[in-house]
């Protein structure tokens, strides 16, 4: 990429114009390198074809600013998707393909150097390309209508300055086909790739550490059977955790059929959570085991070649040359160079006890791809599963429902078979032939829940043994690879607010998934109250904890602002994990398990000693409300804000999922503050009933636009800390008196 200025064309076809929402703020965000880059004006075919293009698209912004995009062809609805999602968070979009594309570190320099090799190890953009030239006409067409409608966004904006990508090309969204959060492969370490290609140590972080039974922290999804409604229409919950501003909220049409509402992860053109006129799909992160590392013995020969061991033979590694690019201190571009391994399982990512290990995972870019579509345009539960049978989402499970009252859990469809005798959670032995995947489970050979009796069924990031009550599937029913993570504490709160009722609405549903109750404390609490009960009755410790112990005691483990109780368990829980999160990965069990069956009564005490001092020290008073803590705060459009106790924030009542609040606000303490601040939890969150007429409520983190000069900026921000979801426009007739802007792209 060049670093020299051009000028841009002005013939008065590429006016400077203002983005809704302001560009202005996003040029300064996206202007990071010390001289912009060249930009080249686009041909004239390419010119002409994205006005006739745009000429074919209608956004409509509502008062929320959500983009309400209709084009002729899919094609057109695709190009006017990423046009609105470029007005209103083009940093993000780039931001997404920089990591997706293993081109971080040309932006942000050689930190990122191993992230982008790690990408680089599965995803090759000349393999892409060659993907590219064989995928399906109509997935081709709407490639090539991303390309453009970034790439009109870009031409027709030039005062945005990318910080790398200043034209997107076709293939790219090969590179960047499922809409989870992080993939897979952001199971491989990157210290230990570091350390396996530099050939030195390098210390693990901290996270990278983390115990073998780590459960996700993630997202929720119900859905309701007619027989559990008030009025006889499936439900559905869409809830999930990811980070904050992490998805564009959008509805995007088309004459063709194409009707979809809901999250789109910045820069790709597939609503990943969301619904359309007859079904709805919820994703939530697995805990199957479907990427595994493989200890392989390295033989080297008399020739300086390397083999790998596979049964009584020797196979040659794979090799391959990996040249990337880096940002230098002075704005420049330097490079380096990998000479790469892998074996028939996948790339060599690492060294441990004296072996190489090879990390298999999916890597199905065009199935993906056309999964992600086209499920989006399904319209019952049949429809949804031929989709499914693509076998290509390796990370999320599928909470389903639809207009015709069908509900289901699936599992991800991409599940390797292997010999259960093997213990997939840890490296296995890579020279002996029975530890190799055997091809893919069929989908009916999964665990899954489709129309349970009971009415109801939803995820929690838990395993699927108890996702329908009594009409679960059984454990014992299959390979122990479709589980590692067991239960987390939102689990049974789920279950009881479901079991209290079989008369649901859209609002019960809503006030369920608000339920002020944490679960883990409920469970936690009495052991901690029993061992200071146990205290002699003239110990100095008893005496200091007695106020704190008081108001535990009495407390209804209900989250809320003004609970100082809130506060003080929090940070009681915290130090308790820190105290014991190790030792109950050394006995392979849950930390929720640990602490409430093993953890010490020494331990407990400890803990509460520990958070009432921390509470004093940064706020004066142990006993503190929740909501003088627990805050949302946006600064700026930044992807990666500083927080200041200076600034202006709100309070949130809801907590961190990990004490089993089905509502998360995942936050801690920042440098310099005292304060929590959210960085993820809860983002987009839409309750959707399946009536004769569809209707839907929805609220978005913060609001639609990245730019800070916005009034989208952060208008939902109270209804998010409160959990009031707004009405969706989704019909026409719904959104007339509540348009604040419609136009062509570019005009």
């Amino acid at each position: 990429m060049s670093h020299a200025e051009n000028t841009h064309p002005q013939d008065g076809r590429w006016s400077r114009r203002r983005v809704l929402g302001g560009a202005a703020g996003l040029a300064a965000a996206a202007a990071v390198l010390p001289s912009p880059a060249a930009y080249a004006a686009p041909s004239v075919p390419d010119a002409a074809r994205w006005r006739r293009q745009a000429a074919r698209v209608t956004i409509t912004r509502d008062d929320w600013g959500v983009p309400h995009v209709v084009g002729e062809s899919d094609a057109d609805a695709v190009f006017g998707m990423m046009y609105a999602q470029a007005e209103d968070d083009f940093n993000r979009v780039e931001q997404n393909y920089l990591v997706a594309l293993g081109r971080l570190a040309e932006a942000e320099g050689e930190s990122a150097i191993w992230q982008d090799l790690r990408q680089r190890l599965y995803l090759d953009p000349e393999e892409l390309k060659a993907d590219y030239a064989k995928v399906p006409a109509w997935l081709r067409a709407l490639m090539r209508a991303w390309a453009d409608g970034l790439n009109y966004f870009l031409a027709t904006h030039p005062e945005v300055r990318p910080r790398v990508l200043d034209r997107f090309e076709p293939w790219m969204p090969l590179s960047f086909s499922e809409g989870s959060i992080g993939g897979n492969i952001e199971s491989v370490p990157l210290t230990q790739l570091q350390a396996f290609y530099e050939k030195r140590p390098v210390a693990m972080t901290d996270e990278e550490r983390g115990p073998l039974f780590r459960e996700p922290t993630g997202s929720n999804g119900i859905a309701i059977a007619p027989s559990h409604t008030r009025d006889g229409h499936a439900l559905l919950l869409i809830n999930p955790h990811t980070s904050f501003f992490f998805r564009s909220e959008q509805h995007v049409t088309s004459r063709a059929g194409l009707d979809v509402y809901g999250a789109a992860t910045w820069g790709q053109f597939f609503i990943y959570q969301g619904f359309n006129p007859d079904t709805g799909w919820m994703h939530t992160t697995s805990g199957v085991d479907n990427v595994d590392d493989f200890a392989e013995t390295i033989v080297t020969g008399a020739d300086g070649k390397r083999s790998y061991r596979y049964g009584d033979a020797l196979r040659p590694l794979t090799t391959k040359k990996v040249t990337l690019s880096y940002r230098t201190a002075d704005g420049g571009q330097a490079r380096r160079s990998f000479t790469t391994f892998a074996t028939h399982r996948g790339p060599i990512v690492r060294e441990a006890d004296g072996k190489w290990i090879a990390c298999a995972l999916m890597n199905r870019p065009v199935a993906a791809l056309e999964q992600s579509f086209l499920r989006t345009k399904t319209r019952d539960y049949a429809g949804y599963l031929r989709v499914a049978g693509l076998k290509a989402n390796s990370s999320n499970n599928t909470v389903f429902a639809d207009s015709k009252g069908e509900t289901a859990l699936l599992l991800p469809q991409f599940m390797p078979v292997r010999d259960d005798r093997f213990d997939y959670r840890k490296p296995v032995d890579g020279s002996d032939p029975a530890t190799d995947w055997h091809g893919l489970h069929s989908l009916a050979s999964m665990p899954q829940v489709v129309n349970p009796e009971n009415g109801w069924l939803y995820n929690s990031n838990n395993s699927p043994w108890t996702a329908a009550g009594a009409d679960s599937p059984h454990a014992a029913d299959y390979p122990r690879y479709f589980d590692q993570v067991g239960e987390n504490p939102r689990g049974p709160h789920a279950i009881r607010v479901l079991s209290a009722r079989d008369d649901f609405t859209p609002e019960t549903l809503i006030q369920a998934a608000f339920d002020p109750c944490l679960t883990a404390f409920a469970r936690l609490t009495p052991g901690l109250v029993a061992a200071w009960d146990a205290l002699p009755e003239d110990s100095g410790r008893k005496a200091k904890l007695a106020g704190p112990i008081s108001l535990l005691r009495d407390w209804d483990h209900l989250w809320s602002a003004e609970s100082s109780a809130t506060s003080v368990a929090v940070f009681w829980g915290e130090a308790l994990w820190a105290l014991t999160s190790q030792s109950a990965a050394d006995a392979g069990m849950s930390v929720w398990d640990y602490m409430a069956d093993r953890a010490t009564d020494a331990q407990r005490l400890d803990a509460l000693e520990s958070a009432t001092d921390r509470l004093v020290q940064d706020f004066g008073d142990w006993q503190v409300p929740w909501g003088d803590i627990n805050r949302y705060q946006r600064n700026d459009g930044a992807i990666v804000q500083e927080f200041s106790d200076a600034k202006p924030s709100m309070p949130v009542p809801f907590t961190s999922s990990r004490w089993g609040s089905l509502a998360a606000f995942e936050a801690k303490r920042y440098p310099g503050t005292k304060r929590y601040y959210g960085t993820s939890g809860n983002s987009f969150v839409a309750v959707v009933e399946f009536g004769p007429r569809l209707r839907a409520w929805a609220v978005t983190t913060g609001g639609t636009s990245g730019h800070p000069d916005s009034p989208h900026f952060d208008d939902q921000a109270e209804r998010y800390a409160k959990g009031g979801l707004r009405p969706v426009y989704f019909r026409p007739e719904d959104l007339a008196g509540h348009i604040e802007r419609r136009y062509r792209p570019g005009m």
